[in-house]
């Protein structure tokens, strides 16, 4: 992309309605802007760094086994009455009604509705398990929408949904979604941490967030640090087989968030030397909740004795509109943005120092071509704008490499590359620079 033709309207002054740090740096580079009160538009980059994560997302839930569907944003409140939800969700949920006077509701969450569709096609045990995904827009009316993305009104979810004949298979269903968001999470260049926690209106008796600690997080939680310093499962790991050790390993420590803990049981179970005690930010939640849903509404398979049994199912979000804004809180300095690789909405920046000049307009511009010919999604600043001001957006917009082309560096036979989360500078030959890039950018891809 060559930034004479992309819509970055970058604000050079701070937002005053900006608290944390995300929602500054979101609204300074351009990537998102207020519509209403905890609704946003995506904009160019901001809608970039979103999908990037979503491919994450998807290439871990595929490989995982899970099946991508789409349900619809809106909802008819018959389902949720089956489920016995509607009344009692409370004022979160936005209820509306058609020009038939039927009513129905902007979905918060869709465990009914797949749950309509399950039981709609599967009859008989043989067809499972069975795991169904979708990434789409929620809307949850919070009376104090806060922190730009981070607790806003509309968001984008990804809600997976196991379906299983007993509660062993389910079991087996939830270990194989934990172990997918721990390889997502890592991914993603973020260490998250397993925590046990309340189910809340979702139900069930098995839960555990996801928390990345962070100063501005939500919540308080409470650890063993060790934990920190457990491995994540490999990308060759084989979710047909037991998955057991891995998920044993990383809940043998204790770790809670405040909506369950017990002072005595941290005392208890964690060395004085080991606890730690911070602010955390919820990037998923999973949950296995048996036939809290199956049983009232009927979604029923034939078990292997021929007699009808409600389904076990289990419940798994992660908020893409959400990570993105973690990610900005895990990865930022002063002067901006230092996205991992894998999600940066530039890998790398080509600056041109002097647009007028032939020799740097010429260079730049085969030094971009040759990148994108090499998949590499690229930035060419191609515009009049001073060198300050080039250098200022890219580390705004937190591009990782930024190759800088100017007359004085090329005379010298010269070109400068810098590392956007180290700072470092290196120096290389103009036939040099493309490969060092790219080979910088396939190891950063290939870290997990």
């Amino acid at each position: 992309m060559r930034k004479s033709n992309l819509f970055l309207p970058v604000l050079k002054e701070n937002p005053k309605e900006a608290e944390i740090i995300s929602h500054r740096l979101m609204l300074r580079a351009g990537m998102i802007r207020q519509q209403s009160a905890g609704i946003y538009s995506w904009l160019p980059i901001g809608l970039k760094v979103l999908n990037k994560i979503n491919d994450i997302i998807r290439q871990e839930q595929n490989r995982a086994g899970a099946n991508e569907i789409l349900m619809p944003t809106i909802q008819s409140a018959d389902l949720w009455r089956e489920s016995g939800r509607y009344e009692d969700y409370g004022k979160e949920m936005l209820r509306i009604e058609d020009r038939h006077e039927r009513d129905m509701l902007f979905g918060p969450t869709n465990e009914e509705m797949v749950t309509d569709i399950f039981r709609g096609y599967v009859k008989s045990y043989k067809d499972l398990p069975l795991n169904l995904y979708h990434i789409q827009w929620k809307f949850r009316d919070e009376v104090r929408p806060r922190f730009g993305v981070m607790r806003s009104r509309e968001f984008l979810m990804k809600d997976g949904y196991s379906f299983d004949v007993d509660a062993d298979s389910a079991r087996n269903s939830y270990r194989r979604m934990f172990v997918s968001y721990l390889r997502t999470f890592k991914r993603l260049g973020l260490q998250a941490i397993p925590m046990a926690a309340d189910t809340g209106p979702i139900g069930g008796d098995l839960s555990h967030e996801f928390i990345i600690l962070a100063r501005t997080g939500e919540s308080e939680v409470f650890t063993d640090k060790r934990i920190l310093d457990l491995p994540t499962p490999p990308s060759d790991v084989d979710y047909s087989e037991d998955l057991s050790q891995w998920v044993d390993q990383w809940t043998a420590y204790h770790a809670v968030t405040d909506e369950i803990y017990e002072e005595a049981a941290f005392h208890e179970n964690v060395e004085e030397e080991q606890r730690l005690q911070e602010r955390g930010i919820e990037v998923g939640h999973i949950f296995y909740f048996g036939t809290k849903y199956s049983e009232p509404m009927g979604a029923k398979v034939a078990g292997p004795d021929g007699k009808e049994v409600p389904v076990h199912m289990g419940s798994y979000g992660i908020g893409p509109s959400r990570l993105a804004a973690a990610l900005i809180e895990a990865n930022h300095d002063d002067d901006g943005m230092i996205w991992p690789t894998i999600v940066a909405p530039f890998e790398a920046g080509v600056i041109c120092l002097n647009i007028k000049d032939d020799d740097a307009r010429q260079k730049s511009t085969e030094i971009y071509e040759t990148l994108l010919g090499q998949n590499i999604d690229v930035l060419l600043d191609d515009t009049s704008e001073r060198p300050g001001g080039k250098f200022a957006a890219m580390d705004l917009i937190g591009v990782p490499y930024q190759i800088i082309i100017g007359p004085k560096g090329l005379a010298k036979g010269e070109v400068e590359v810098k590392i956007r989360k180290t700072g470092e500078k290196i120096i290389l030959a103009p036939d040099e620079v493309v490969n060092f890039v790219a080979d910088k950018i396939q190891q950063d891809l290939q870290l997990i």
